[in-house]
């Protein structure tokens, strides 16, 4: 994502996507209310000399206050739907439009007022450091998901489902032709949605040792065919144990002490252990790890919070004092001296804090009598 900022000024950003991930940070960054100004594609009405009328499609700029916000977090797209704010020769003033935002095309955002939030999302979406540097395979017998870990969200990207046949006693001749197609799939897999100038590592994991047959099939085929960006990027694959197959298995995987070790310089790794440290806290120093927000909030004013867990989910919440709540404990951790980690809905990690009501400490000091329940909301979501 590029940016140039004028907010000093014209309280207002304009940005470039680059990348499917930028509209996820785009997403988070639009709140109803807001003015955008972008690019779009509008159908009208066109009369002749002759007077027949008629319809074309013509590409103009148009400004919306932005109503409703819908992404596709699978396609990674982007539609904005609003109210025509600004004089256009195509659309009238109040008229309604969506606008979907295109890569490489900028688009001009304004806010009544910028939170710490926001300008931290902007910065970290800016950050060329931050890209999908990890990807992983996770499979069984007949089952593959290849997913990339990017710093703001687990992307699936390929799922492979093949029916293996039994082994016969005498013959196991269909099972390991079966066998041998699901791992072509998972190659082929590999090979079309893994940028090896990017990731830096890709997890290969399985109960079992299908991750190891996977593996050896894939770099004999690498051979046999010379394939040389298998080849040359052979050290960057790692083999690892999973319960299953299936997406879910990736929170234990990222947990591996070995995987942290090797992802240790990445965001993701980062959210996956600092989640891990709470929850170990919650079960051998209890007065120490809280969750829900009003817990937490009098925790932040004890100036006791070490760390705070929060998702961007809650960032998202359209009514604006509740979301000026989250802002406003963020802003009282950091200047207290405390860190706060931000974690993306899209991640595996963010899914689980997700269940913890979006928010959790963890404290520099117990605090043993906030431990005690007080009424109903103390930890409740918003």
């Amino acid at each position: 994502m590029m940016a140039d900022m004028c907010l000093q000024k014209f309280n207002q950003v304009t940005l470039i996507p680059e990348e499917a991930e930028d509209m996820w940070h785009t997403y988070n960054l639009l709140q109803v209310g807001d003015s955008l100004r972008a690019s779009t594609i509008r159908k009208v009405q066109t009369e002749s000399t002759t007077g027949s009328v008629g319809s074309s499609r013509v590409r103009t700029t148009l400004t919306l206050c932005v109503e409703t916000i819908d992404f596709d977090s699978q396609a990674c797209k982007l539609r904005v739907k609003g109210t025509n704010i600004e004089e256009n020769q195509y659309v009238k003033m109040g008229a309604y439009h969506t606008i979907e935002l295109e890569l490489n095309r900028k688009f001009t955002l304004a806010k009544k007022c910028w939170d710490s939030v926001v300008l931290d999302r902007i910065e970290q979406a800016c950050d060329p450091a931050q890209r999908a540097d990890v990807a992983a395979v996770v499979m069984q017998e007949g089952l593959a998901n290849l997913v990339l870990v990017t710093p703001a969200m687990t992307l699936l990207r390929a799922k492979v489902e093949v029916t293996i046949p039994r082994k016969r006693k005498g013959s196991c001749t269909q099972h390991e032709k079966a066998l041998d197609r699901f791992y072509e799939a998972v190659m082929q897999a590999i090979l079309r949605h893994i940028n090896f100038d990017v990731v830096k590592c890709i997890l290969v994991a399985s109960p079992g040792f299908v991750k190891d047959q996977f593996y050896t099939y894939l770099f004999k085929e690498a051979v046999r065919q010379d394939n040389k960006v298998l080849l040359e990027n052979r050290p960057k694959f790692m083999l690892v144990h999973s319960s299953s197959g299936h997406k879910y298995s990736l929170k234990e995987i990222l947990c591996d002490p070995a995987v942290t070790s090797r992802l240790s310089d990445t965001k993701a790794a980062g959210e996956v252990k600092a989640l891990e440290d709470f929850y170990k806290m919650l079960q051998h120093e209890p007065d120490r790890a809280f969750y829900g927000i009003a817990h937490v909030e009098k925790a932040a004013d004890a100036l006791a919070i070490d760390t705070l867990l929060i998702s961007d989910k809650l960032f998202r919440h359209q009514d604006v004092p509740t979301r000026s709540r989250y802002v406003r404990l963020v802003d009282n951790v950091r200047d207290n001296g405390g860190t706060v980690r931000i974690f993306s809905s899209l991640h595996v990690s963010g899914e689980q804090l997700t269940q913890l009501s979006g928010v959790a400490a963890v404290l520099r000091f117990p605090i043993a009598d906030l431990s005690e329940p007080e009424d109903d909301s103390s930890s409740a979501e918003d």
